[in-house]
Parts: structure tokens; C-alpha cells; sequence
């Protein structure tokens, strides 16, 4: 039998490839009167405003980093700029292959599954689409809890949901956000996955200098649940 009862993972770079934003941010922009550019650094630098859900719905979100890019778009440019936002998010999802066999195999060895992730708006009303989702018995996305990661309540909230213990948890991630000392301090056991597409992957407070245990494909984390201690 598994040491763990269930497995957390993040959403973007670790069930999906590494995420880079394609030119379908462009559209976006266009709609907003904004240079593609310009909209790009207010994104980065308001992420985790955006993903804590400070600002609203998406429409009233995406009004509030018009007004940190300087531009003032009619009612009608917003709310189709937020329906381009959604396909272009959409678009730079990539799961990862062997995403939807790793999660059907920690069913079958009887632990529960879930995801905590980072994320504003669009997340939330497309991961239903996806083939993981009826794998996963936990969504925790932080832009409806208001939290982001490292905060210990989206884990917390998670082992919650799942009626488990945080250390009977195996968290796994590519270490945005610190999110795997986040989930340590928790009472988790965390491991990181270091997948080479990772390389060029969007990422906000990457974690430097993680000593812990690691994994270079879902697959492994399959083959590795036996075999991690089941304290941090």
C-alpha cells in the first residue's frame, strides 16, 4: 500500500508543460489599444494580485490593469479582450503526456488526487474541459480562495477537502511561487519536478536552492510514492 493517502500537484508547468505566452496574447492587446508589450509587464508585475482575486471578476480585473497600462478602452473592447485573454490562456495550456496516465495510476494505488494552483481567472473555467479534470478529487484555485501560494491555507484547505492529514500529502511542483517550502511548512512532503521544457517556463518567485527530492517526469512521482518518507 502507498505511504500517502493523496497527491497534490501544481497546475501550470507541472501538469501542463512549461508555459510561455504565444502570440495569441497579441489579440489581447489590439482589443485593449495597448502595446502587446506594455500589457505584458503590468501582467507580470500585478500577478499575484490578479491571482489573489484583489480585483474582482475578470472583466473588473483585466479594467484595473487597463488603467495600470495607461489605456481606457470602451465597455465593449473590455469584455471581448477578456473572452481573447480566456482563449489565449487556453491556447498556452499543454499537458503534459504522461499527465493523465500519472494521475489514473495514483487512483488505481487508491490515494486521492488534486490541484492547487496559482492562477486569475481563466483556469478555473477551463481546466473542466481538460482529460485531467475527473481525475482529480481537489481543485484549489487561489484566485476563489484569495490566497496564493506559499500561503499554508491552500494546502490546508486542500487536505480539508480531502478529509487527510497535510502529512499524509505528497505535494508536487515546479517551485513557482516557493510553493514547495509552502507546502513543507504545511506538513507535507514536497518534490519537485524539474522536466527540461522547464527551462524557458513563465514562472513568478521561482524556489532557488531546493535540496529536496526530485522528479524529471510524472511518471516517476508514480513510481516514487512508495518509496518518500511520509514526514517532511
Amino acid at each position: 500500500m502507498p505511504t500517502y493517502q493523496a497527491v497534490l500537484f501544481d497546475f501550470f508547468g507541472t501538469l501542463t508543460r512549461g508555459v510561455q505566452r504565444s502570440a495569441a496574447h497579441q489579440t489581447t492587446a489590439d482589443l485593449l489599444g495597448c502595446p502587446a508589450d506594455t500589457l505584458a509587464a503590468v501582467l507580470d508585475r500585478t500577478f499575484y494580485q490578479r491571482a489573489s482575486g484583489e480585483h474582482g471578476n475578470a472583466e473588473a480585473t483585466l479594467r484595473w490593469v487597463c488603467v495600470q497600462a495607461g489605456v481606457h478602452p470602451s465597455d465593449t473592447a473590455v469584455r471581448a479582450a477578456v473572452a481573447a485573454r480566456h482563449r489565449a490562456v487556453r491556447a498556452d495550456t499543454r499537458l503534459r503526456r504522461d499527465a493523465v496516465p500519472a494521475l489514473a495510476g495514483l487512483r488505481r494505488l487508491g490515494l486521492r488526487t488534486g490541484v492547487i494552483s496559482d492562477c486569475t481567472h481563466e483556469l478555473p473555467a477551463f481546466l473542466p474541459q481538460l482529460a485531467v479534470a475527473p481525475l482529480l478529487d481537489v481543485r484549489i484555485f487561489s484566485v476563489q480562495l484569495g490566497r496564493c501560494k506559499p500561503d499554508a491555507a491552500l494546502y490546508l484547505t486542500a487536505a480539508q477537502r480531502l478529509d487527510v492529514r497535510p502529512e499524509d500529502c505528497l505535494y508536487v511542483g515546479d517551485g513557482g511561487s516557493r510553493e514547495l517550502t509552502g507546502a513543507q511548512r504545511a506538513g507535507m512532503t514536497a518534490v519537485r519536478l524539474t522536466a527540461p521544457d522547464l527551462a524557458g517556463h513563465l514562472v513568478f518567485d521561482a524556489e532557488e536552492g531546493w535540496d529536496g527530492p526530485v522528479v524529471e517526469s510524472l511518471s516517476e512521482v508514480v513510481e516514487l510514492v512508495d518509496a518518500l518518507p511520509a514526514t517532511c
